[in-house]
């Protein structure tokens, strides 16, 4: 119970700034658990945005509390998975065999800022026409359910953390994570949601695999960026269809 408790308070304070956790030591053992609770973090962000759009509902225009959602959203992740996505970037700009070298510069190169922001406007004008803010929960669950995927699927090519998740991340613990993910997402969406989100985790981490020879952390990032836009791209459609 201790080792699972750890691994939710390691996996929260790893994906999230909310100080109610603070542990950042990745102890032996504790990884796998931890990568198990990603994509229950990911619900509860969203059950915090949908929370916080409820409640603000009556004092706020719907444009604005929307976009205040978004930007709610970059400050509960502390930008982190962004910064994974205008590294990725960057690293697409450059030979392939210094891809990986440039990803790991701590400076933000010019393509990875304008496509970044770039990306930010598409997404924000997503937000902005999201109708059932609810489904930020499977969204953003789902987003962090596929870069457990990616985790555990795909190969690691660089050292530290990602590689200790890697190697602790088990079979058991993936099918336990995937089990609770497709029953929320049932409760709040349908299946598609489910085909729609695994379809792009494919498609991008195959793309990323070519390029780089495998995965690291910022395509972790990537991954969890690009799934959240095309998941809330699929929200739109599922309205403009009814």
């Amino acid at each position: 119970m201790k080792k699972l408790f750890d691994g939710f308070a390691l996996a929260f304070s790893m994906l999230t700034i909310v100080p109610f956790f603070k542990v950042h030591h990745f102890f032996k053992g504790i990884n796998g658990y931890s990568a198990m609770f990603y994509p229950l973090v990911g619900a509860l962000l969203g059950a915090t945005l949908y929370g916080i759009y409820i409640f603000l509902t009556p004092y706020l225009p719907q444009p604005h509390l929307h976009l205040l959602l978004f930007a709610l959203l970059v400050i509960l992740t502390g930008a982190l998975h962004l910064d994974g996505l205008s590294d990725s970037i960057d690293g697409f700009f450059v030979a392939k065999e210094r891809s990986l070298e440039v990803m790991k510069d701590s400076h933000v190169g010019g393509m990875g800022m304008i496509f970044t922001f770039v990306f930010l406007s598409v997404k924000l004008s997503a937000f902005l026409y999201l109708e059932n803010v609810v489904l930020l929960i499977p969204i953003l669950l789902l987003s962090r359910l596929n870069a457990l995927f990616a985790i555990y699927f795909f190969n690691y090519v660089s050292s530290g953390v990602g590689a200790l998740l890697k190697s602790e991340l088990k079979l058991r613990y993936l099918a336990f994570a995937s089990l609770y993910s497709v029953a929320v997402v049932l409760y709040f969406a349908n299946l598609w949601f489910v085909v729609v989100s695994l379809f792009t985790l494919g498609v991008i981490a195959t793309l990323l695999t070519r390029r780089l020879g495998g995965l690291n952390g910022d395509s972790y990032g990537f991954i969890i960026e690009m799934s959240e836009l095309v998941l809330l791209h699929f929200a739109m459609v599922v309205v403009w269809l009814k």
